[in-house]
């Protein structure tokens, strides 16, 4: 019996996996321009790093996390999102003494049991960046003004910029009573899990995807009611700072992201052209993680993108990625020798950088002739006796028919020359 692979997660391979190398190097690209270096983290961590930074009413914590016990008797979990494992670098690895602020980012899968759905997998991969150290409405802005470069250079124009304020320890204090006052109210038409929430953490309830407790919370008050003089001018900071960026933003009081650990400002990217679960990056503030976590009071902000749902959004606006697949060259052969001296000129081209191509099979000169067409070479030449003898080449380009002879030396530099005159 064929074994298949697992509920919620697929094979990345042909196209498809050029369109994931080709957001990759957008990526690596863009936090190269914005002073961020990578960070790898491991696959599993201890569980109790996500139910400290996590939070133990979310739902990944409460429903969503992959964990088991290993033999070392150790509770251990896949990692359900980036944040927390950064944390605990930055920690483990004292990165407190470094030059502040810390700016790194990740590109990494993580795993959650959930309903798969349109761009959301059990395995999916995330794109991340992290800045800590800074308490500053700056940071909020350049962390920002990354997610909305990267859509621009990934060539989405049908995305808005959610923003809103959660404010700090004392706001949410506020905002939670007033929040809890509401909720006691509505408590008879919500659901038993949002009854359960609104009495150990009430701001989870807005995070219910019930069509019943989503219409008891049409009215329900926004954190922006409760905000301090010192957090709202931070919001307002924020907001003046990506005015003068020109990147157009909505404050909506909805906004409040599904981890506990966020504080001040939460933002997301949301696109109307993948359904309802539009959110294609979120993030936001997090002050009180690494103290959270076990390190001293440290600022942080930061956002999470899946790249599944990046390359989702992508399709529905501009069609599917076009990835260049084409050859340089295929050299065929006829008979052993020129076998051994075809794969030999293959190799040196390769050498050279370019994209050449033999024949792995031993075809006949007809059906090789075939597969160069298959493999949209730009050039293709055949070795017999009469190449051998001369060490020359006769290129023929595959648009024209045009015939080019060539000694083996300087096939390369032809080559190249050819790819720069069509650039």
């Amino acid at each position: 019996m064929l074994i298949k692979s697992l509920t919620g997660t697929k094979d990345i391979f042909g196209d498809e996996v050029n369109e994931w190398i080709k957001i990759e190097k957008t990526i690596r690209d863009l936090c190269k321009d914005f002073g961020f270096s990578e960070i790898r983290t491991p696959m599993f961590e201890f569980t109790s790093l996500f139910q400290r930074g996590v939070g133990e009413t979310t739902d990944i914590v409460q429903k969503e996390m992959y964990s088991f016990i290993d033999k070392g008797e150790n509770h251990i979990t896949l990692k359900p999102e980036s944040t927390a494992p950064a944390v605990r670098a930055y920690l483990e690895h004292n990165m407190h003494a470094k030059i502040q602020p810390v700016k790194m980012y990740y590109i990494s899968p993580a795993f959650r049991y959930e309903k798969p759905q349109a761009g959301r997998y059990r395995q999916f991969h995330q794109f991340g960046v992290e800045m800590f150290g800074s308490s500053s409405a700056v940071a909020d802005a350049e962390v920002i003004a990354l997610g909305d470069m990267l859509l621009k250079r990934l060539g989405l124009k049908k995305v808005e910029l959610h923003i809103n304020s959660l404010g700090g320890p004392e706001c949410r204090k506020q905002y939670n009573e007033n929040l809890a006052k509401f909720l006691e109210n509505k408590k008879e038409h919500l659901c038993e899990l949002c009854n359960n929430r609104r009495l150990k953490n009430p701001l989870r309830v807005l995070d219910c995807k019930n069509e019943k407790c989503q219409k008891v919370l049409t009215d329900v008050p926004t954190t922006l009611t409760s905000l301090g003089e010192e957090c709202k001018k931070h919001f307002e900071e924020v907001q003046a700072l990506l005015t003068a960026m020109n990147i157009n933003f909505i404050v909506d009081g909805s906004i409040v992201r599904g981890l506990d650990y966020y504080t001040k400002t939460v933002f997301e990217f949301i696109s109307n052209e993948i359904g309802s679960q539009g959110t294609i990056c979120g993030g936001g503030r997090y002050d009180k993680l690494v103290e959270e976590i076990g390190g001293n009071p440290t600022p942080a902000v930061g956002f999470g993108a899946g790249i599944e749902r990046l390359l989702l959004t992508m399709e529905a606006e501009n069609g599917p990625m076009y990835i260049d697949n084409s050859k340089d060259i295929f050299i065929g052969y006829r008979g052993e020798e020129a076998m051994i001296e075809a794969v030999k000129l293959t190799n040196e081209l390769r050498q050279a950088g370019l994209k050449a191509e033999t024949d792995p099979l031993g075809r006949s000169v007809k059906a090789q002739m075939k597969y160069a067409n298959k493999l949209e070479v730009r050039y293709s030449a055949i070795i017999g006796e009469s190449e051998l003898e001369t060490k020359a080449l006769s290129l023929k380009n595959m648009a024209t028919g045009e015939p080019s002879i060539l000694p083996f030396s300087d096939v390369a530099t032809f080559l190249k020359d050819d790819t720069n005159a069509n650039l």
